[in-house]
């Protein structure tokens, strides 16, 4: 139980620092108006899709299953 919760915690730990990351590298207000453009580690927009493909297969999923 303690390697799951550890598991749990480190892939919300990466994703937390992952994204603090990105909003630093981006942000005109850490880096100045004259910042040139960087790439971010994670494409938040695909992420977010993905998420919510996700999401809606296993919801859908769900209902199928306890129909039943």
């Amino acid at each position: 139980m303690q390697v799951f919760l550890g598991m749990i915690l480190g892939a919300l730990l990466l994703v937390a620092g992952v994204y603090a990351y990105d909003s630093m590298q981006t942000s005109s207000v850490a880096n100045g108006q004259v910042a040139q453009t960087s790439r971010t580690i994670v494409n938040w927009d695909v992420a977010a899709s993905d998420w919510h493909a996700l999401k809606a297969r296993a919801r859908e999923d769900w209902i199928r299953i306890s129909s039943r």
